[in-house]
């Protein structure tokens, strides 16, 4: 980040607005500010303009003294970038799109006083063009009003992107006309509490929608909607994620004869050899796209074991066919599931979409337009871009926001554990030092997750954000 030299007060901020500092009334008044994310240029001169909120927020046109401006034609402003100036004339806010000119709106709302806006002028783009946070409503649901609060918080501090983690063992939570089971009995169950409910092993079980003190939930399409319609108020863009080929539990409860075992818990896995598999990842997948604009949908590609397809004929089979041989580098099982990823990319790229799925997607051969999320480190970042593949990092050490936030756990709430301090996420730089300038502009993007096996109310979900979201942004 740049914050040019010049003669005068020089400032940037890491924090919310801070108070303003008056002396008597014929010396100079000094406002210390504090924005979040940091400008990429900012200058500060003496003096404040005085404003209020009511006229910052009504502005909508030109006026003799707040003035908002979009112009398609300013080509020294970058599409989600703004220039503002704050002196003795007014406030005069220019932008390329709508949505630049909305995140200097941000700005404006965090320099505000009690005393008005202080003297400035201001350049600011952002450093990436994703910039995420994930939520998973699958172990917990969170219903679209919570969802929405969240991107209130997350559109203040510029937060471009929300990954909605809607399919998992805990349930599936996105209604799909063309398979009805997946939400009427895979998106309820026995138990709140997860860690109860987890461990009882096989003998978890999932309730009918509609039973009585069944606990679960699922968007609605007309749900999805209006929260679609919300986002795109804040300029933030929700990604879907559908889990394949592993963490599907939920699925083969009301689909079982999708499983390699053709019964219900007994394995995560879908079976790739069974043809009915791609034709129900192909049929899901047209729901969800018909449903989200986004560019990306995530398709998962995690922590799926394999060891069904080691035994299940028909698995076998599909790879003898395939003729995936293991070598030094990969089992047989890890480029079967390459191949299912690569079935979903192109289908998805087929319908004008990209792909995204954690780093094990780079198992057995990466999909050839895929973009990789490294979570288990920086190593599945290094490596996609090596691979002139474009990388989010979102590695747990730094941005897994279910982590304890200190080392006194006896007096913090439950988390899956870990710790990630506030300090340590602002330590966090996403582009490896290893990387080329050539090699680091594969690096579009992070992203903050947060996994709510321990987190069953929006109120924890808030508290493991905040003030964290802060320190990502």
């Amino acid at each position: 980040m740049l914050i040019p030299k010049r003669v005068g007060k020089v400032l940037s901020g890491t924090f919310l607005v801070g108070s303003a500092l008056f002396t008597s009334c014929n010396q100079t008044v000094e406002t210390q500010i504090q924005l979040i994310p940091e400008p990429f240029e900012m200058t500060q001169s003496d003096g404040m303009f005085k404003v209020s909120q009511a006229m910052l927020v009504g502005a909508g046109s030109a006026s003799n003294k707040v003035n908002f401006r979009v112009d398609p034609n300013a080509t020294d402003i970058p599409d989600e970038g703004y220039q503002l100036e704050i002196d003795e004339a007014g406030v005069r806010l220019t932008a390329k799109t709508e949505t630049g000119l909305f995140y200097g709106k941000q700005t404006l709302l965090q320099l505000l006083t009690p005393n008005g806006l202080p003297y400035v002028k201001i350049n600011d783009q952002p450093r990436f063009p994703y910039r995420g946070l994930h939520l998973d409503v699958s172990r917990h649901f969170f219903d679209k009003e919570e969802v929405k609060k969240l991107m209130n918080v997350m559109s203040y501090y510029k937060l471009n992107t929300l990954h909605l983690h809607l399919t998992d063992a805990g349930g599936w939570r996105l209604q799909i006309d063309k398979y009805p089971k997946l939400t009427q009995e895979g998106a309820f169950r026995t138990q709140s509490d997860w860690r109860e409910w987890w461990d009882n092993g096989k003998d978890r079980q999932y309730l009918k929608e509609g039973t009585e003190g069944a606990y679960g939930g699922y968007y609605t399409k007309d749900d999805i909607r209006d929260m679609l319609a919300y986002a795109a108020e804040k300029h933030i863009t929700i990604i879907p994620e559908i889990e394949f080929p592993a963490h599907s539990d939920e699925v083969f409860v009301a689909y079982p004869e999708l499983c390699c075992a053709g019964k219900s818990h007994t394995s995560g896995d879908f079976c790739i050899g069974n043809p009915k598999t791609f034709e129900f990842m192909e049929n899901v997948l047209t729901e969800v796209i018909e449903l989200f604009p986004s560019e990306y949908i995530h398709v998962g590609g995690d922590e799926c074991p394999k060891i069904r397809w080691e035994k299940c004929p028909k698995c076998q089979a599909r790879i003898k066919e395939l003729r995936l041989k293991a070598d030094k580098n990969h089992t047989a099982e890890q480029k079967l599931q390459s191949y299912i990823i690569n079935y979903a990319e192109q289908f998805l790229n087929g319908k004008g979409r990209r792909i995204i799925g954690w780093e094990e997607i780079l198992e057995g051969g990466l999909a050839p337009n895929a973009t990789v999320m490294s979570w288990r480190g920086i190593e599945g970042g290094i490596e996609a871009v090596k691979h002139k593949h474009d990388a989010i990092m979102t590695p747990s050490l730094f941005l897994y926001f279910d982590y304890y936030q200190t080392m006194d756990t006896d007096n913090e709430p439950p988390a899956i554990g870990g710790y990630v301090p506030l300090e340590k996420v602002y330590s966090y730089e996403p582009v490896p030092q290893t990387l080329t300038s050539e090699e680091a502009k594969y690096i579009v993007g992070v992203q903050a997750n947060l996994w709510t096996e321990y987190i069953p109310t929006y109120s924890q979900v808030e508290y493991m954000e905040l003030p964290r979201m802060a320190a990502l942004s």
